[in-house]
């Protein structure tokens, strides 16, 4: 008897699924500048509102859950501050740190994540808004364990031309620096990755969107908080399934950006929003129902021997694991210490320079005075699906590879989870004059030894049994 011919797998997980969201639009009038070209420290208007949006899964009502937040928020230039809320959060919630991502949309738009200094404009209501994300995770979270109903996650690749890529050569004659912009003469990496979570009835309740590209729309002449092009991706996916609700899970987008971008017209960022949201419900189109895959039935015999498929039950996985590994990467030979950035910082009188010495410092300080960093690694598996990610800005050559040696799993990059430390551009980039290379506090070859450890991740998650 031979083996039924088979339509794609779908990586089929069935257990209990949570999702919640709660509003954390800051007040106007909070300190938010993100950009050294920024004439503006304060945000005068909301664009659209930020907000938490949770999932938690579980193989039963009994096991320890997954818990994945999806925050409208840019970067932490003060690690510290987020190592408190996730202390905070695991031991309120009684976590594993293995089983928690905060994930960062790193919209460019939303308040600093930062200390605020003494004067600074905004900085009271910056103080109070950043006290009020752990508050706020624990509640979101909260709410996603108490809707938690029985469910299935199942996984679909499909594609969005918003990303290109941004190591364009300057055009001036004679240079050869690269400045961050749109590169027509090099291709992007485009995948994306769809989840969609369904009821026993098949109804959609939650879309999971991983796609790396930049939330860079919104720049300097923008003076109004805004979670960028991601807002409206969700605005667009939740009308079309109403009752769900859409996350985002930012890619290994270090050297992705949308084509256009670097502007104040809060209706580009919508536009692109809109792209990526139709090119997720495309996806979503092209899945089989839930539960089901494509089977080989019959022949037909009409004018052409007519080949039949129909839809077949799909056997569901029960298996969740959750790793929490690390790499140690090498740092540069040549860095400052965080006390000549300091320095430097103080004497600085150029506005722009001084916001880089000044975000420079700071990782300076979350990386230690030791002579490399112990990066931790998060992977999941959630069923026969993959989820891995890092706190570091990895350029797209980490999902490329990874997704390369792992062609038939559905597999999720992520950048800026649980943390912010900087650029991982690969080897070859180091010989440029590029910005992601002279920010990165990494050695030549940390990417590699990046994507190296989480292969070993993924390789041992995928091993695991049921049970």
């Amino acid at each position: 008897m031979t083996a039924p011919l088979l339509g794609p797998d779908p990586s089929l997980f069935s257990g209990r699924i949570g999702v919640a969201r709660v509003d954390i639009t800051p007040p106007v009038g909070i300190f938010a500048r993100n950009w050294g070209a920024a004439a503006h420290d304060v945000a005068d208007s909301i664009h659209r509102p930020l907000s938490l949006t949770a999932l938690t899964v579980r193989s039963s009502r009994e096991a320890a859950p997954l818990v994945l937040v999806d925050a409208d928020l840019g970067f932490w230039t003060a690690l510290d501050r987020f190592q408190r809320l996730r202390t905070r959060v695991l031991e309120e919630l009684s976590l594993d740190s293995s089983r928690f991502i905060f994930a960062m949309t790193h919209t460019h738009a939303s308040p600093h994540l930062c200390d605020p200094l003494e004067g600074m404009a905004g900085g009271e209501l910056l103080e109070q808004w950043i006290g009020e994300l752990a508050p706020a995770t624990i509640q979101v979270i909260r709410e996603a364990l108490a809707s938690e109903q029985p469910s299935t996650l199942d996984w679909h690749w499909g594609r969005c031309q918003l990303a290109s890529t941004r190591d364009l050569t300057d055009p001036a004659p004679g240079s050869s620096r690269k400045i961050c912009g749109y590169d027509p003469g090099v291709p992007a990496d485009q995948t994306l990755l769809l989840g969609r979570v369904c009821d026993p009835e098949g109804r959609t309740r939650a879309t999971i969107v991983n796609y790396a590209c930049h939330p860079t729309t919104l720049a300097w002449d923008n003076h109004a908080i805004s979670p960028d092009y991601i807002g409206a991706m969700r605005e667009t996916i939740e009308a079309a399934i109403p009752g769900s609700l859409a996350f985002f899970l930012q890619g290994a987008s270090g050297e992705l950006s949308p084509r256009y971008q670097y502007v104040g017209d809060g209706a580009v960022p919508d536009r692109h929003g809109r792209q990526l949201g139709y090119a997720a419900l495309a996806t979503l189109e092209d899945m089989e129902p839930a539960g089901t895959r494509l089977a080989f039935d019959r022949v037909v015999e009409s004018g052409a021997p007519l080949a039949v498929w129909t839809h077949q039950p799909c056997e569901a996985s029960t298996v969740i694991a959750a790793s929490e590994g690390s790499v140690e990467l090498p740092l540069k030979a040549d860095l400052p210490t965080a006390e000549e950035l300091d320095r430097q910082y103080q004497a600085c009188t150029d506005r722009a320079l001084a916001e880089r010495l000044r975000r420079k410092r700071n990782l300076r300080r979350a990386l230690g005075a030791g002579p490399g960093f112990t990066m931790p690694i998060w992977a999941w598996r959630i069923g026969d699906a993959v989820i891995v990610g890092c706190m570091a800005e990895a350029y797209s050559l980490a999902q490329t590879a990874l997704r390369a040696r792992f062609p038939d799993t559905h597999l999720a990059c992520m950048n800026l989870i649980n943390g912010t430390i900087g650029y991982l551009p690969p080897a070859d980039r180091y010989d440029l004059d590029l910005y992601q290379v002279w920010q990165s506090p990494f050695a030549a070859g940390c990417l590699e030894l990046y994507i190296d450890a989480a292969a070993e991740l993924v390789e041992q998650l995928l091993q695991t049994r049921p049970g």
